[in-house]
């Protein structure tokens, strides 16, 4: 498994600090705030999408070369916005058919699926395929936006799932950038909590989860679990 060092990610407008971070990827790294906090910054500097009146530090280290859409890949949001309606999804994946209908087996999906327009599925079926788009490069890391949000509880049950396996078939490493504690600590080893664009708690996931050091983090887990039914 890829070991991806952020040294520094520093942004500033101006003469303001918005963010001023470092971290590590080994497997699974959750990156948790609230709105505002700093975390989607992160994953838009991570990926060239900021605006250029920002000012960005950006060190790292890996040993793979960094070219995002091939050794990095985003699984967005949305899913429903990620693809174009009028266009069929094989069209959208730039993928052979060999290798699209491979994907789509790991995935769980029906090749048939592939001659179908994006309104004809469900939105479980719409986040596996824009899944299969960002794993179609083989990519060294996975950043996930908050991809469980749009979903039913059964179909992001299944989407964790299926991604702890995907993991384990492809070997990539994964970031996953939410505000959910629930679903950090089902699908990730490790956490950074983010705040006001810093680093304010980090470790093992389980750890931080059962003895948070800081008021806010555990804030973020009261929103999500009432104390008793988690430590149980």
């Amino acid at each position: 498994m890829n070991v991806i060092s952020i040294d520094r990610l520093k942004i500033t407008y101006q003469t303001d600090i918005l963010l001023d971070i470092k971290f590590k990827i080994h497997r699974s790294l959750a990156l948790v705030g609230q709105s505002g906090s700093g975390k989607s910054l992160t994953l838009k500097a991570l990926l060239g999408l900021l605006d250029s009146t920002l000012a960005i530090e950006f060190e790292k280290k890996s040993d793979f070369e960094w070219i995002l859409g091939k050794t990095v890949a985003l699984v967005p949001q949305n899913p429903f916005t990620a693809l174009s309606p009028l266009t069929r999804i094989k069209d959208q994946l730039f993928l052979d058919d060999k290798r699209a209908q491979e994907l789509f087996g790991f995935l769980g999906l029906d090749k048939s699926l592939l001659h179908r327009f994006p309104p004809e599925l469900s939105g479980g079926q719409l986040q596996r395929v824009v899944v299969a788009i960002a794993l179609g490069s083989n990519p060294k890391l996975l950043l996930l936006d908050e991809p469980t949000t749009a979903l039913d509880p059964d179909s992001k049950e299944a989407m964790i799932t299926l991604l702890k396996t995907l993991q384990e078939k492809m070997e990539f490493s994964m970031l996953f950038v939410t505000h959910d504690m629930r679903v950090a600590s089902q699908l990730c080893e490790e956490i950074c909590v983010i705040r006001n664009g810093q680093l304010i708690e980090e470790g093992n996931i389980a750890d931080v989860m059962r003895n948070p050091k800081e008021s806010y983090t555990q804030a973020l887990i009261d929103a999500e679990f009432s104390n008793r039914g988690f430590r149980e």
